[in-house]
């Protein structure tokens, strides 16, 4: 990106409330150019990455509980908040205090509202409509955090604008055709993603933790073993994954990660070494991804949370698959050793509330779940002949690749929760509740077998933020929790001699369709689940209110 003499630096994305403790936060920004990002006196220099610059600035000395205001400067001019800004102050609140802590979260947000096609028909943005919510709120009810639970873009479904672009800079005729192919194409997506005003303002202000599905790489990611035998010989498959790997490592996970982690992380250890000014860590940070997406046991993608009452676990699902047949696994052996103690420390923490955040959801309605167990069982069984071939058709075709896709993950998982929810890692928390999101609708479920269970364990799936059901997926999830399609599925999983798992579970509410955003609110022990939904009237007024407000605990 080329810079221009005699002007000053331009913030281009940003500022990103990221990881924020008791005492310390970190803000993301993209910047035009090399220049110090200085924020409440803490300043850091811009890193490069294929042309385009970033920093990553660490705020400490802030004191438990706290708010505090700030500003963003870039070589000393202010570039945030902007000229005559309609919002709020951008402020840091830290983590303490004996207020109740709030946590909204969903998934799937497919560019800003002014970018799409509007032939495309998606309702208002659930993250816009929630910025201007708070807008007209005290702050003390503003939410602690917002975790967001993968597609933060799609890089396989471009919007008109950026097609064109795209179609100016190289032959879309040619593989991969009108999706993301490199670093450059997914660096717009982003842009294209965190610019409308509204949301650039909630998550300068609003702690945000992140995690990747399929979309952010390419639909179907990591799905199976024929998918990616498949896909990875291609001539064009390296330079996305690179391309998508770099970008989320840029745009989502440096945020994740702790002042502790970030201290220990070679990746941004080595990138703060590189000298001043004079190098790109593009190459580098190439290098990293195509270990990732060869050898997933390099890079760690999931992360912890510390919020007080409350833990987050944050599992990747998706990038740490074992695709064998013989063997599938959604979380790899090392990365579920690494979640099973941090399910345990969690518990030795005394924390009332264990949230489990994956992008798929764990529970699912009853038929679907029958489906996918199926599925698989069929795929492993016959494996290599004609009856093979088509489940894994079918698999693909149908996204039969949720947690219940992956039979022994899911039933370790249970095992997992189960342990928590009897108390047999120490006093049990008043809730552990999985959040998901992925199937572009909503529900809360919970677990009721075996018995036992102090904790109350429940399944809360929040999807999308801005984008669209197809009418058949609408169709198939509200028959999913149905008696007669479960009773239909089941005979097909008894016909195949599917074993049967002793976890059951039943629907608390749901179905909800539309753009959606949920909110939990942990109250010492207790906890509550709100669920807000947009809708639009015939002369264009947009509206967002809430739908549900059920008790966890």
């Amino acid at each position: 990106m080329p810079e221009t003499a005699g002007t000053s630096p331009l913030l281009l994305l940003g500022p990103l409330l990221r990881h924020v403790d008791p005492v310390s936060a970190t803000i993301w920004v993209e910047t035009d150019r090399s220049c110090v990002v200085e924020v409440l006196g803490h300043r850091a220099q811009t890193f490069c990455v294929n042309g385009h610059h970033y920093a990553l600035v660490l705020v400490e000395g802030l004191e438990p509980g706290s708010v505090t205001p700030y500003e963003v400067h870039l070589d000393g001019a202010q570039v945030w908040p902007t000229a005559h800004s309609a919002f709020p102050p951008s402020r840091i609140r830290t983590v303490g205090g004996d207020r109740p802590f709030r946590l909204a979260f969903g998934s799937c947000r497919y560019a800003t509202p002014t970018t799409v096609d509007v032939r495309d028909g998606i309702p208002p943005d659930a993250l816009d409509g929630y910025a201007r919510r708070l807008t007209g709120m005290p702050q003390e009810e503003w939410p602690d955090a917002l975790v967001l639970l993968g597609d933060q873009v799609y890089a396989d479904e471009i919007t008109p604008a950026t097609q064109q672009w795209m179609a100016a800079r190289r032959d879309l005729s040619q593989p991969p055709g009108a999706q993301a192919a490199d670093f450059e194409e997914y660096s717009r997506l982003y842009a294209e993603s965190w610019s409308d005003p509204q949301v650039r303002w909630l998550l300068s202000t609003v702690p945000s933790s992140m995690v990747f599905d399929d979309h952010e790489m390419i639909d179907d990611w990591n799905t199976s073993a024929a998918w990616r035998a498949e896909v990875t010989p291609t001539d064009w498959w390296h330079r996305r994954i690179c391309g998508g790997l770099v970008s989320y490592w840029v745009y989502q996970h440096l945020g994740n990660l702790s002042p502790a982690e970030l201290a220990k992380d070679d990746t941004w250890q080595a990138i703060q070494d590189l000298p001043e000014g004079t190098d790109d860590a593009g190459p580098m940070l190439d290098r990293m991804a195509r270990a990732a997406d060869v050898e997933p046991q390099s890079v760690r993608w999931s992360f912890v949370r510390h919020w007080g009452p409350a833990r987050l676990i944050m599992v990747d699902s998706r990038a740490g698959r074992v695709l064998e047949e013989s063997d599938r696994k959604i979380v790899d052996d090392q990365e579920f050793a690494w979640v099973d103690a941090a399910v345990q420390q969690s518990v030795e923490d005394g924390v009332d509330h264990l949230l489990i955040g994956t992008s798929l959801p764990w529970l699912l309605p009853h038929s679907v779940h029958d489906l996918e167990r199926w599925n698989e069982t069929l795929t492993v069984r016959h494996a290599g002949k004609p009856l093979g071939r088509l489940s894994e058709k079918l698999r693909q075709a149908a996204d039969l690749e949720h947690w219940a896709a992956f039979g022994q993950s899911f039933e370790r998982l249970g095992r997992t929760l189960v342990s928590v929810a009897r108390g047999e890692l120490g006093r049990p928390p008043a809730t552990a509740l999985v959040l998901s999101g992925d199937v572009h609708h909503a529900y809360a479920a919970e677990l009721v077998q075996p018995g036992g269970l102090t904790t109350r364990v429940h399944q809360l799936t929040v999807s999308p933020l801005h984008n669209a059901a197809p009418h058949v997926i609408e169709v198939g999830f509200r028959l999913g929790w149905s008696r007669w399609a479960r009773a239909l599925t089941g005979g097909l999983r008894a016909l195949a001699r599917v074993e049967r798992s002793p976890l059951q579970w039943r629907k608390q509410a749901g179905p909800f369709f539309g753009n959606e955003l949920g909110e939990l609110v942990l109250d010492g022990r207790d906890a509550r689940f709100l669920l807000w939904a947009t809708s639009r009237d015939d002369d264009g007024t947009e509206h967002f209110t809430q739908v549900l407000d059920t008790r966890l605990s």
